[in-house]
């Protein structure tokens, strides 16, 4: 059962102390901390509190999953300015003046404050009990949100102002910056310290921080500060800064190996669910707490969170309300177009007709190319009307409150607030970085358990399995590691993920150059040709340069909309996911895998290459649904995003613009601050620039400093 209420249990215990514009607290007059930790009942009330300010909307429950995803092959954010913008982060050409990123920060350290002065007051109170497991498992649950937040600060802005002592104690004076190993290693110690005084999470339910969670935590802490950050130059601050890593990191990679195995031979998680049931649980309130997620941000409904709201495909709203049950969905979420390309596809030279559906079920599933409008009808009502998401992205459907049963639904006038969880871990991450980080202390994949972990999170998402799959992963060091991080790229869509990875594993400029490109091509194709760069891009994307798609994308979609109980077969075999949404198991027999059954759904029979549809009246190939090419109805203008003037839009242009983009007709990156023109053949990965990932210290943050802080990395 979900937990509920979590705000509102805590309310009175937030009491305990109030923040201004910089951290400054003042004591309250009704509730002193030593009333509060008098008695376990406000105690845990207090840890409520602490809870509540983890959810809010300029933290995780919204500007982490949405905001400050930072645009790479999997996710996006597109953007059309041509000029530097104070809010665009995820293209790397923010500034100190972004709202934003003021807002994350004060968010973030008003919750760093929560979990200062709750640990302080409930380790000095006469409560204090070693021997007390519930309550030393609540101070280290307020230990995991602060080494939580911590974590990510360090991630998103490099070295941060650090401290583990509340305001009350050491005064409101701004409190020093502190490097990032420092911080991960004191946020590593701190963990191992109190992760033995945990419960499990079958005991504390996965909506809160068990012992797994501070485990696993401790494992991803160490595997960031085992790989590359952006380190700025100090004798420099207009200098971008270089990629780094540690001369120690196999000591940090051992650490996340030791704790990821930790959490895997206690045997509380599995991956017994299917990928898609996983997320449909969250979408219905359901909560699971032996599978995958390990830990869930429980969001309360009605009051915190957009999950589901601004993931999915957007639902719009008429005289301010909507068609069905479930309330306006933003759809603002959004993944890279070319994603679902990315996926193993068979590769068939020349094909012009017929599907090429990746094997995969993450990628039907995950990929939203169609999203819900009105139409009026000739009653005067309106109607849903499923349109094809004909544009530079498509919608991650892992979450959505369509998803949600009827039953549960927020109703017609509803937005935000969704109460829908957030899973910030998962099982399936603690396998992947146990085999990441095996593979690299040993060499190889000589660890057998390490290829299982890889084999586990795989198979989940193969009706066989994939076993070739594993097989040639197990081929060398490289293979296998290629082979984690495609799998971490197929599996961890809209998790605020795939950016950090490609950071860690210094890879990150690579992978933005090839999805600029993807864009470049594709647009260009349209209106002036082939640019030079289809080979590179389809042997990089795995194709091969015969088996490619960049030279073969359909200029327009075939589909048709339909409901299940529009659905006939012919009763001639068997099929195995032929239709999109669903998958045929045996003759007439439809396992309804498109989690919304009241709305229409899209039989798409291009989505991936070009193909002739058939002529009116014949049976579409492949389907043998009873549809006649007739039923289907053609788009127009897929993927061509040139401006009809041999150009492309600005979309392609520029939703990459502070690392790479196209200005006055010739593709520029930028190194050090420093626009040059990239070249007619595409640079090794160590020939790239560095990615400004790091985000700046927000500038009233530094204006209050007194000096004590300062930008680099050339804001």
């Amino acid at each position: 059962m979900k937990i509920k209420n979590i705000l509102l249990s805590g309310v009175a215990a937030l009491s305990l102390f109030s923040c201004n514009d910089y951290l400054e607290v003042d004591a309250p007059s009704a509730y002193t901390t030593e009333f509060v930790f008098s008695m376990k009942s406000e105690a845990e009330r207090a840890l409520n509190g602490v809870y509540a300010k983890a959810l809010v909307g300029d933290l995780y429950g919204n500007l982490y999953q949405s905001t400050f995803i930072l645009n790479s092959d999997v996710d996006i954010t597109i953007s059309s300015a041509s000029q530097h913008a104070h809010n665009t982060y995820a293209r790397f050409d923010c500034d100190d003046q972004g709202s934003d990123i003021a807002k994350f920060w004060s968010a973030a350290y008003t919750l760093i404050e929560y979990c200062n002065m709750f640990v302080k007051a409930a380790e000095e109170s006469k409560l204090y009990d070693t021997s007390d497991s519930e309550y030393m498992q609540w101070i280290g649950e307020a230990k995991c949100l602060r080494a939580m937040v911590y974590h990510d600060l360090v991630v998103m802005f490099g070295d941060v102002p650090f401290t583990f002592t509340p305001t009350a104690t050491r005064g409101t004076a701004p409190f020093p910056i502190v490097d990032r190993t420092v911080i991960q290693d004191s946020i590593i110690s701190d963990l191992k310290a109190i992760s033995p005084f945990m419960a499990n999470a079958k005991s504390v339910t996965v909506e809160r921080c068990s012992k797994e969670f501070a485990q696993g935590l401790i494992a991803r802490i160490a595997l960031t500060a085992g790989g590359y950050s952006l380190r700025p130059d100090k004798s420099n601050p207009r200098n971008y800064g270089t990629m780094q890593r540690p001369d120690n990191y196999l000591d940090y990679y051992k650490i996340a190996r030791d704790y990821a195995d930790s959490v895997i031979t206690a045997g509380g998680h599995h991956l017994n669910l299917s990928y898609q049931d996983v997320f449909i649980n969250e979408c219905n309130y359901r909560v699971v707490n032996d599978d995958d997620p390990i830990f869930e941000l429980p969001f309360a409904k009605e009051s915190t969170g957009n999950v589901g709201y601004i993931q999915g495909p957007s639902y719009a709203q008429t005289d301010g309300k909507s068609v069905g049950v479930w309330g306006e969905c933003k759809g603002s979420t959004k993944l890279n177009a070319f994603y679902r390309f990315l996926f193993p596809h068979p590769k068939v030279a020349g094909v012009t007709t017929g599907k090429r559906e990746s094997p995969d079920q993450r990628c039907e599933f995950v990929n939203g190319l169609w999203y819900y409008g009105n139409a009026k009808s000739a009653d005067g009502n309106y109607i849903d009307t499923a349109i094809v998401r004909n544009d530079y992205y498509v919608h991650n459907n892992k979450w959505s409150k369509l998803w949600t049963d009827p039953s549960l639904a927020l109703g017609d006038i509803s937005t935000g607030s969704t109460g829908i969880n957030y899973p910030y871990m998962r099982y399936a991450d603690i396998l992947l970085i146990y085999a990441e980080t095996a593979n690299e202390l040993d060499g190889g994949p000589t660890d057998a358990k390490a290829v299982e972990c890889l084999r586990e999170v795989h198979k989940r998402a193969y009706e066989d399995g994939d076993p070739d799959f594993i097989t040639a992963a197990k081929a060398s060091k490289d293979a296998f590691h290629t082979a984690v991080m495609n799998e971490r790229k197929w599996e961890f869509a809209g998790e605020n993920s795939r950016w950090r990875d490609l950071v860690r594993t210094n890879t990150y400029g690579e992978e933005l150059v090839y999805s600029f490109l993807r864009y470049y091509s594709a647009a260009m194709q349209a209106e002036a040709g082939a640019t030079g760069y289809e080979d590179a891009i389809n042997d990089h994307d795995g194709y091969g340069t015969d088996g490619g798609y960049i030279n073969k994308l359909p200029s327009g979609l075939w589909y048709h909309e339909y409901n299940i109980d529009e659905v006939k077969f012919n009763g001639l075999r068997t099929y195995k996911r032929e239709l999109y949404g669903y998958f045929v198991d045996s003759l007439n027999n439809v396992q309804k895998k498109y989690p919304n059954q009241s709305l229409k759904s899209l039989r798409i029979v291009n989505a991936y290459n070009s193909m002739t549809c058939p002529a009116a009246g014949t049976t579409i190939k492949r389907a043998d649904l009873g549809f006649t090419a007739s039923d289907y109805i053609r788009t127009v203008k897929l993927y061509q995003w040139g401006n009809g003037n041999s150009g492309i839009k600005d979309q392609c242009k520029y939703s990459f613009y502070g690392y790479i983009r196209y200005d006055n007709n010739t593709i520029m990156i930028i190194d050090n601050g420093t626009p040059k023109q990239f070249g007619s053949t595409i640079p090794a990965a160590s020939q790239l620039p560095a990615v400004r990932y790091i985000l700046p210290l927000p500038n009233l943050v530094v204006q209050r400093s007194s000096g004590l802080y300062q930008n680099y990395y050339g804001y």
